[in-house]
């Protein structure tokens, strides 16, 4: 009996320690999660496997309890509540769908990989072992995904350690070939630091200080300058005539983060701006739970918060290309990107607003992971982030 509870500390233990490593921020570790699957499938009580479970998913949403604490201006316990709520529906698919038997246990991981891709669940799907696909197989595109979730299957079975030291082997390939993706041709992505301000600092002064960064990227040749989440602020006929105005006399476009409001809540978009004027080019399909998005409002007759359409605009057109916008939380869960690539974009715009996140590693695990998904699918990627 003794030796039956190291074993399960062991696995527990393991299975925090791939959390934490896996999603640590670094693209090339990526590949750690992939020990996940191993150790829920030689758990041999389901109780153990939910703990299994919820050991790794909770390590590798660590940063969420500090990031909420400094969203809302709170202590720990909130963020430690929706840390622990997170988690409920990762864990509950992974205990549920767990099996001793083995000759189905391949299929039952695959359901439940499925099931954490896509809503319901998947809206709480990070740390998707999947991801790593990009890392083991760059630039093999649906391909590479298919070999991965092989691989994952295989992993689950009593040839585990056959099909580990395969995987290991592309690891180690790609590793000696890797190569981040490419910045597309006149492309700039701006990255800032102005923290908490951003989005909420309206004034004037905040949107000719956007302006004359635009202007500087656009003087070093950039054609297309894209600022990050809510760089724009609020979405008014006021600040579009300035920024049109301001472009008036130059070729380059800017893609911005931006909020539009009406009476039942907001969208958070992407707006396209020239000198021939603007447009919404994207909006979010999928903002914050939470924070940003509460469907529990509705249900009580109240209006507020941010608008999902789960499958919605996969990709934008953008003068005669194509591009698979990711804003924000998007970047961490896996349907968003896997459906616009279903449409062949010509190019990855990964947007974020991380203040939050400071003392996390929450902002390098949605680069890492979007570096990761561009690798897969051989697609330029540009990235704006504020801290």
């Amino acid at each position: 009996m003794r030796r039956e509870y190291i074993r399960s500390a062991l696995l527990i233990s393991a299975s925090m320690a791939i959390g934490v490593v896996g999603w640590s921020g670094y693209v090339a570790l990526l590949p750690v999660a992939l020990a996940f699957p191993v150790l829920w499938s030689i758990a041999r009580t389901r109780m153990i496997a939910a703990l299994v479970s919820a050991g790794y998913f909770l390590a590798a949403l660590r940063g969420l309890p500090q990031g909420v604490a400094t969203f809302y201006s709170s202590d720990i316990w909130p963020g430690f509540l929706l840390w622990l709520c997170a988690s409920l529906s990762f864990v509950a698919v992974h205990t549920v769908l767990w099996t001793g038997t083995a000759g189905i246990r391949s299929f039952r991981y695959l359901l439940a990989a499925v099931i954490m891709a896509i809503p319901p669940f998947g809206i709480t799907g990070w740390a998707h072992p999947v991801t790593a696909a990009g890392v083991l197989f760059p630039g093999w595109g649906w391909w590479g995904l298919g070999l991965m979730t092989a691989g994952l299957a295989g992993l689950v079975t009593r040839i585990w350690p056959a099909v580990a030291i395969a995987l290991t082997g592309f690891w180690l390939w790609s590793a000696a070939i890797w190569t981040d993706p490419k910045l597309p041709e006149a492309w700039h992505g701006v990255d800032l630091e102005l923290g908490v301000s951003l989005g909420r600092d309206t004034g004037l002064q905040r949107q000719r200080d956007m302006i004359a960064t635009v202007r500087r990227a656009a003087g070093n040749g950039a054609r297309f300058v894209v600022l990050p989440e809510s760089a724009l602020g609020f979405w008014t006929p006021t600040v579009e005539r300035l920024w049109t105005g301001a472009l008036a006399d130059g070729d380059a476009t800017v893609i911005a983060g931006a909020v539009v409001i009406d009476a039942d809540g907001y969208d958070n978009v992407l707006v396209a701006i020239d000198r021939n004027g603007s447009r919404i080019l994207y909006s979010e399909r999928m903002p914050v739970p939470g924070s940003m998005w509460q469907p529990w409002r509705s249900w009580f007759g109240e209006s507020g918060g941010a608008r999902a359409d789960f499958f919605a605009n996969p990709i934008a057109s953008i003068v005669a290309s194509q591009a698979a916008p990711l804003i924000c939380y998007e970047q961490l869960i896996v349907w968003p990107v896997l459906q616009s690539m279903l449409h062949d974009p010509d190019a990855i715009l990964a947007i974020g607003n991380g203040w939050w996140t400071e003392g996390t590693s929450i902002v390098a695990i949605q680069r890492a992971a979007t570096t990761a998904w561009a690798k897969l699918f051989a697609k330029p990627l540009v990235i704006a982030f504020n801290t």
